[in-house]
Protein backbone atom coordinates (compact mmCIF):
# COMPACT_ATOMS: atom_id res chain seq x y z
CA UNK A 1 0.00 0.00 0.00
CA UNK A 2 1.00 3.55 -0.53
CA UNK A 3 2.89 5.07 2.64
CA UNK A 4 3.28 8.56 2.56
CA UNK A 5 4.73 11.15 4.66
CA UNK A 6 6.24 14.28 4.70
CA UNK A 7 9.59 13.65 3.03
CA UNK A 8 7.86 11.69 -0.01
CA UNK A 9 8.51 13.45 -3.37
CA UNK A 10 5.43 13.23 -5.52
CA UNK A 11 5.91 13.72 -9.36
CA UNK A 12 3.12 14.56 -11.67
CA UNK A 13 3.43 13.80 -15.50
CA UNK A 14 1.76 17.09 -16.66
CA UNK A 15 -0.69 16.33 -19.56
CA UNK A 16 -2.15 13.04 -20.81
CA UNK A 17 -0.86 9.75 -20.07
CA UNK A 18 -1.87 6.60 -21.81
CA UNK A 19 -3.06 4.71 -18.94
CA UNK A 20 -2.71 0.86 -21.10
CA UNK A 21 0.75 1.13 -20.02
CA UNK A 22 2.07 -0.95 -17.22
CA UNK A 23 5.26 -1.41 -15.22
CA UNK A 24 7.66 -0.83 -18.08
CA UNK A 25 5.70 1.53 -19.85
CA UNK A 26 5.51 3.84 -16.97
CA UNK A 27 8.80 2.60 -16.15
CA UNK A 28 10.17 4.44 -19.36
CA UNK A 29 7.40 7.64 -18.92
CA UNK A 30 9.21 8.42 -15.64
CA UNK A 31 13.06 7.89 -17.25
CA UNK A 32 12.13 9.76 -20.42
CA UNK A 33 9.23 12.23 -19.40
CA UNK A 34 9.88 13.15 -16.13
CA UNK A 35 13.83 12.58 -16.19
CA UNK A 36 13.69 10.61 -12.42
CA UNK A 37 14.54 7.81 -11.68
CA UNK A 38 11.78 5.14 -10.75
CA UNK A 39 13.53 3.47 -8.13
CA UNK A 40 13.98 6.35 -5.89
CA UNK A 41 11.57 5.77 -3.67
CA UNK A 42 9.59 8.46 -4.91
CA UNK A 43 5.68 8.29 -6.27
CA UNK A 44 5.23 9.18 -10.00
CA UNK A 45 1.20 9.99 -10.53
CA UNK A 46 -0.17 9.95 -14.11
CA UNK A 47 -3.58 11.01 -15.31
CA UNK A 48 -5.61 9.77 -18.68
CA UNK A 49 -7.06 12.29 -21.28
CA UNK A 50 -10.21 12.70 -20.09
CA UNK A 51 -8.90 12.98 -16.18
CA UNK A 52 -11.06 10.21 -14.83
CA UNK A 53 -8.18 7.91 -14.11
CA UNK A 54 -4.99 8.21 -12.34
CA UNK A 55 -1.99 5.70 -12.24
CA UNK A 56 0.80 6.00 -9.44
CA UNK A 57 4.16 4.03 -9.96
CA UNK A 58 6.19 3.73 -6.43
CA UNK A 59 9.35 1.66 -5.39
CA UNK A 60 9.01 0.28 -1.81
CA UNK A 61 12.28 -1.05 -1.78
CA UNK A 62 11.57 -4.59 -3.00
CA UNK A 63 9.77 -4.11 -6.46
CA UNK A 64 7.51 -1.67 -8.28
CA UNK A 65 3.96 -1.00 -7.46
CA UNK A 66 1.41 0.46 -9.83
CA UNK A 67 -2.04 1.70 -7.99
CA UNK A 68 -4.94 2.49 -9.90
CA UNK A 69 -7.84 4.89 -9.39
CA UNK A 70 -10.82 5.53 -12.11
CA UNK A 71 -13.70 7.96 -10.59
CA UNK A 72 -17.28 7.05 -11.30
CA UNK A 73 -17.98 10.69 -11.23
CA UNK A 74 -16.58 13.93 -12.02
CA UNK A 75 -13.07 14.53 -12.80
CA UNK A 76 -9.39 14.80 -11.19
CA UNK A 77 -8.36 18.09 -11.08
CA UNK A 78 -5.46 17.64 -12.79
CA UNK A 79 -2.77 20.10 -14.70
CA UNK A 80 -2.07 20.98 -18.29
CA UNK A 81 0.54 21.39 -19.92
CA UNK A 82 3.72 18.82 -20.19
CA UNK A 83 6.81 17.94 -18.64
CA UNK A 84 6.25 17.24 -14.46
CA UNK A 85 5.55 18.87 -12.14
CA UNK A 86 5.58 18.30 -8.16
CA UNK A 87 2.77 17.85 -5.52
CA UNK A 88 3.32 17.81 -1.51
CA UNK A 89 1.87 14.48 -0.10
CA UNK A 90 -0.89 15.83 1.68
CA UNK A 91 -1.70 17.27 -2.54
CA UNK A 92 -1.87 14.07 -3.01
CA UNK A 93 -4.11 12.09 -0.63
CA UNK A 94 -6.76 15.15 -1.89
CA UNK A 95 -5.93 14.37 -5.13
CA UNK A 96 -6.59 10.66 -4.92
CA UNK A 97 -9.90 11.35 -3.17
CA UNK A 98 -11.31 13.59 -6.10
CA UNK A 99 -11.17 16.45 -4.55
CA UNK A 100 -9.99 20.18 -5.94
CA UNK A 101 -7.59 21.84 -3.81
CA UNK A 102 -9.41 25.40 -4.76
CA UNK A 103 -12.36 26.35 -2.31
CA UNK A 104 -15.93 27.17 -3.10
CA UNK A 105 -17.87 30.59 -2.44
CA UNK A 106 -18.49 28.76 1.47
CA UNK A 107 -14.37 27.69 1.64
CA UNK A 108 -14.92 24.04 1.45
CA UNK A 109 -13.57 20.92 -0.85
CA UNK A 110 -15.77 20.14 -3.18
CA UNK A 111 -15.38 17.00 -6.27
CA UNK A 112 -15.08 18.49 -9.54
CA UNK A 113 -17.91 17.92 -12.28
Amino acid sequence: MLSLNSNTRVYLALGPTDLRKGFSGLYGEVKQKLKEDPVSGHYFVFCNRSKTSIKVLAWDGSGLWVCAKRLERGRFDWPDGSGSGCIRSEQLVILLNGLAPTTHRYKNWYRRK
